[in-house]
């Protein structure tokens, strides 16, 4: 039996290609009494409120077409972008963050602390470098990434 998530998704993905987005996040939550289908998309360079729209209007449609109806409770549909400090959720996600400002979280520490911000410099499978400021100098770090409990973009000061 599949999901909601599961099934946005797939009906979802085919929309995006087709106009050149992806997929960041779907989320299905139930909040204050009522449920909310949030598809969170997103393109190189960034995603604009216009696009938001034509894929809301595409996906309500294709969602409204189907039988069974996969979503049989009622549900708010809300299209957005991820935002300007997004979560990196999948490979996608890292990889179009290369050259960007993240801050990741570690499940233990390294050198004394848990949380890193710096420049994505490169990535592999097994590991994420980043180059990190520290006052006046600058060094590249790697972070073996089964140690990354969240990464996410972020604003550099």
């Amino acid at each position: 039996m599949s999901t909601v998530v599961d099934t946005v998704s797939a009906v979802v993905n085919p929309i995006l290609d087709a106009n050149g987005f992806y997929l960041s996040d779907i989320e299905f939550v139930k909040e204050g009494g009522s449920w909310y289908l949030r598809v969170y998309i997103d393109k190189t360079g960034g995603i604009s409120l216009n696009e938001c729209v034509l894929v809301s209007e595409a996906l309500s449609e294709k969602l409204d077409e189907m039988d069974p109806d996969p979503i049989p409770q009622a549900y708010f549909l809300e299209v957005s972008s991820p935002g300007a400090e997004r979560p990196l959720k999948n490979e996608a996600d890292y990889r179009n963050a290369v050259g960007d400002y993240i801050h990741i979280s570690l499940f233990q520490k390294v050198n004394g602390q848990k949380v890193f911000e710096g420049t994505l410099k490169d990535l592999t499978a097994d590991t994420l470098t980043l180059t990190i400021k520290d006052k006046a100098r600058k060094f590249d770090q790697a972070f073996d990434r089964s140690s990354i409990a969240k990464a996410r973009l972020a604003i550099e000061f």
